[in-house]
């Protein structure tokens, strides 16, 4: 039987700690980034987001293995991870040389569409310190030796970076399996990150390396085509609802290839307007596949970070409880709530994420 053997949280001083590079967020709010006259700032990156979610929703002590430019810019996304409880003692600082030429910190401008206009990210993180981090920028025979450390967490997009960043991606998990610790990854195929560097055919070649070391894979359909070369038949993209039997089918082949996969799981999505989706998940463990609670229908403010916090409720399901059908109704319903609030990370407590799983209604609390 297939199961995640997880350390006792007392014989190691952090729940889960990712590798990963996080941004600065510039919000227009209801604008649009070409007309805006002023921005919000958030603190984001897909695996910081999974931390992060594990931290000030779920209580568990999470840290982020990252790097920045030291100015101000840099010091400002460390308040704000400071602010969410995520620890920052691993975060590599990088003289800054007063212009951005050899190194700087990376920006994303995020508008969160409205009904038939799509949500629209513009990445500017060319020659981030966060994408210049290679082997041996960290210790983890220290981090997953001596300290400790339950989960580990990292993905696709920082593997998608640079020529380093999946060098050391590949290390990390290696050290992660070395000491015991559980790996999870999130696929995260972003086109506009490989285009440069290979493409297609070169996330390929770094994810399916990756995936040798991976305990729990996460990925929407897309990611698993492109980024692990699995097709997935009877799905057409532009249809509204998934082809589940089909994606199964994936899942299956998938397990098939990669044995080492514990558990696989992704969200399901069939996005109507940028401002109400259909919303759900699902999960394989021990050969079988748990499907969450559907949320038809579900009005979403910002979509940014809803499938991290998917990955955030699901692993802390399972590190909990160790049952997949709850697992995957933790990561539903968090990922469902992360998407009614602005920016990148959740904003929802432990208690609302348990009172919407068990078909708790939007009525006013009072």
């Amino acid at each position: 039987m297939a199961v995640l053997n997880i350390k006792p949280a007392e014989a190691c001083a952090f729940d889960l700690v990712a590798l990963g590079e996080v941004m600065l967020r510039l919000d227009p709010g209801e604008e649009r980034i070409r007309c805006a006259r002023w921005f919000r700032v958030w603190e984001g990156g897909g695996e910081y987001n999974v931390a992060r979610g594990l931290r000030k929703c779920f209580g568990m002590r999470t840290a982020v293995c990252t790097a920045f430019a030291d100015n101000d810019v840099g010091r400002l996304i460390e308040d704000l991870i400071l602010q969410g409880g995520v620890d920052t003692r691993f975060i590599k600082w990088v003289p800054f040389d007063g212009v951005g030429r050899t190194v700087r910190n990376g920006l994303n401008f995020t508008e969160r569409g409205f009904g038939v206009r799509a949500a629209l990210g513009v990445s500017d993180r060319g020659n981030s310190a966060a994408s210049q981090l290679k082997p041996g920028d960290f210790d983890w025979d220290y981090i997953f030796g001596k300290l400790g450390v339950r989960w580990f967490h990292t993905g696709g997009i920082f593997a998608a970076l640079s020529e380093t960043t999946p060098k050391l991606a590949l290390e990390a998990v290696q050290k992660a399996k070395q000491y015991g610790t559980v790996v999870s990854y999130d696929l995260n195929y972003r086109p506009s990150l490989w285009k440069s560097i290979g493409g297609q055919k070169r996330a390929q070649e770094v994810n399916r390396e990756i995936a040798k070391y991976v305990d729990v894979m996460l990925g929407n359909e897309e990611d698993f085509t492109a980024c692990l070369g699995f097709q997935v038949e009877g799905v057409d993209e532009n249809l509204l609802e998934l082809d589940v039997t089909a994606f199964k089918k994936m899942i299956e082949k998938a397990v098939r290839e990669y044995p080492n996969f514990k558990v696989v799981a992704t969200t399901l999505r069939a996005a109507k307007t940028a401002t109400r989706n259909d919303w759900a998940a699902i999960c394989w463990m021990d050969g079988k596949f748990y499907e969450s609670r559907k949320y038809p229908d579900l009005e979403i403010l910002d979509r940014i970070g809803g499938g991290d916090s998917f990955a955030s409720g699901l692993i802390y399901g399972l590190m909990t409880t160790g049952d997949p059908q709850l697992a995957v109704e933790y990561g539903a319903a968090h990922g469902a709530l992360a998407m009614t609030t602005p920016g990148d990370t959740s904003m929802a407590t432990k208690a609302e994420v348990e009172h919407l799983m068990r078909g708790g209604s939007a009525r006013v609390q009072r």
